[in-house]
């Protein structure tokens, strides 16, 4: 009877052993995920979204967040220590800065697409603009444009009015907006006469229409940098998608939405 309960102990220990074993086994089968934050400046909103599907579809480890704003407020956030794996720039020097701060890496980071900058109206609007030069024309009607010392669109504005030489006579007109969509919203809604964004942005509304291209002379390169953070706890997830971006799947992407591709 002893013996019979010894081997029953026995059995019962053996059958523990197996589960265990079985239940380590099938932990370490599954495979590793990784969740992407990438901080990316407002104007790539759609063309991400869309990459982000794709991406997501060819790689089920991987997710990605965006945090969509203005470059200089992500930057700064970035340089403060917000857990961000890429940054993705509307101007190369918010970028550069990152760069000085030792936060990304001089082989971790590409130019990848331009932009061109328009001048924009409401479809709808009672108020005659052609031309850039017109807007010195203009009485109590308003300007849009991004804050220039945050926002790179905004400060591409500038230097195209400047250019101009009539960013003295319209500054009492303009009014600032966050970031380059918040532009294209007082366009929509007919709270301003006109609005200067990039192309791009001016293509994905039905509301307004592009008046005049600003001449690429009149301002500093529209170039858009995408970087990996260097202390990105997911550093090898990050230059999967970082290399992604680069890919002639994604670049047809950028392309159909009015990026200029290199």
């Amino acid at each position: 009877m002893k013996k019979y309960s010894k081997f029953l102990l026995l059995l019962a220990l053996l059958i523990l052993a197996s589960c265990s074993n079985n239940g380590e086994n099938t932990s370490s089968s599954k495979k590793e995920t990784f969740s992407l934050t990438i901080s990316a400046a407002a104007s790539m909103q759609d063309s991400l979204n869309t990459i982000k599907k794709k991406f997501e579809e060819e790689h089920p480890d991987i997710t990605l967040t965006f945090n969509f704003g203005s470059s200089g407020a992500l930057q700064q956030q970035i340089a403060q220590g917000a857990p961000v794996d890429l940054f993705f720039s509307a101007a190369q020097d918010k970028l550069d800065l990152l760069v000085d701060d030792g936060l990304i890496k001089e082989s971790d980071h590409i130019d990848l697409v331009k932009n061109n900058l328009v001048l924009i109206t409401n479809k709808q609007s009672n108020v005659t603009i052609n031309r850039f030069a017109d807007l010195e024309t203009l009485d109590k009607e308003k300007i849009a444009i991004g804050i220039p010392e945050s926002v790179p669109a905004g400060n591409y504005a500038k230097e195209t009015l400047q250019t101009l030489h009539i960013w003295e006579k319209v500054q009492e007109n303009i009014i600032t907006a966050k970031d380059v969509r918040q532009v294209l919203s007082y366009v929509e809604t007919n709270n301003v006469a006109a609005g200067i964004v990039y192309g791009t942005d001016a293509k994905t509304s039905d509301s307004v229409e592009v008046v005049a291209t600003a001449e690429e002379s009149s301002h500093s390169p529209i170039v858009y940098p995408i970087g990996i953070i260097k202390d990105s706890k997911n550093y090898e997830a990050a230059k999967t998608f970082y290399d992604y971006l680069q890919t002639p799947t994604s670049l047809k992407v950028f392309e159909e939405d009015g990026f200029i591709v290199n």
